[in-house]
């Protein structure tokens, strides 16, 4: 039995419109995106305008020059390994590749500047001219730079140079991956669209409060109440 009907279906008629916005937000209503991709976007593309730290590397990178590296890495596969060495090869080492191992001879700031050129240029939605610098895919480039500075920071790490696996640490983590990431992606800044900022959140605020009061209403409306 319903003890209190107008409580019930007020609480039921929250539920309904709850669902049936639900249901809009979840369709292809914004430029053939639902709301949550609009969304989802719009703040990956706010974001990017804030995560550009390249040029503050770069100077970090620069307090290397001169600093001749002798290495040896591991790559996932032998195709990998000959990509790699490019990479290397462009910033003015020398390579020698035997399998998946890279033997790496250079001056870390070159690697590492010629590195950032090509996060930079990803960065800003320049892939083809990674590409054709390259030959192959320019997502592909990065992932194998990611790739192998994170095997040059954990031979560094046994050799005891910290300082350098912390350079090459924070060029994969701060330049790679965050170009990797934010690639085709157009930045935004939060003052241009701060009106749809503003109403995204406090309609998640209310929508939130909307579906508790929803279920409230219905279960004090059954007769169900939480008492001390």
């Amino acid at each position: 039995m319903i003890a209190d009907k107008k409580e019930f279906y007020g609480g039921l008629g929250l539920l309904i419109g709850f669902v049936l916005i639900l249901i809009l937000i979840f369709s292809p209503v914004i430029k053939g995106q639902n709301g949550l991709e609009y969304l989802d976007d719009l703040f990956n593309s706010i974001s990017k305008g804030s995560a550009y730290y390249i040029p503050k590397v770069k100077k970090e990178t620069d307090k290397f020059a001169g600093q001749s590296i002798s290495t040896a890495i591991e790559m996932a596969d032998e195709g990998q390994a000959q990509q790699a060495a490019v990479l290397f090869m462009k910033g003015g080492a020398l390579v020698n590749v035997s399998g998946t191992r890279l033997k790496v001879e250079g001056d870390l700031a070159k690697i590492l500047a010629n590195c950032l050129a090509d996060a930079d240029s990803m960065y800003i939605n320049d892939g083809q001219a990674v590409a054709a610098k390259y030959g192959y895919n320019e997502r592909q480039v990065l992932f194998n730079w990611w790739q192998a500075l994170k095997a040059l920071n954990k031979d560094f790490t046994k050799q005891k140079q910290f300082s350098a696996a912390k350079i090459v640490d924070s060029v994969a983590i701060k330049a790679v991956e965050t170009s990797y990431n934010y690639y085709q992606i157009l930045p935004q800044k939060i003052s241009e669209r701060a009106g749809v900022v503003f109403f995204a959140l406090v309609f998640y605020v209310v929508y939130t409060l909307w579906y508790g009061f929803a279920i409230m209403f219905m279960f004090e409306g059954w007769g169900m109440k939480l008492e001390h």
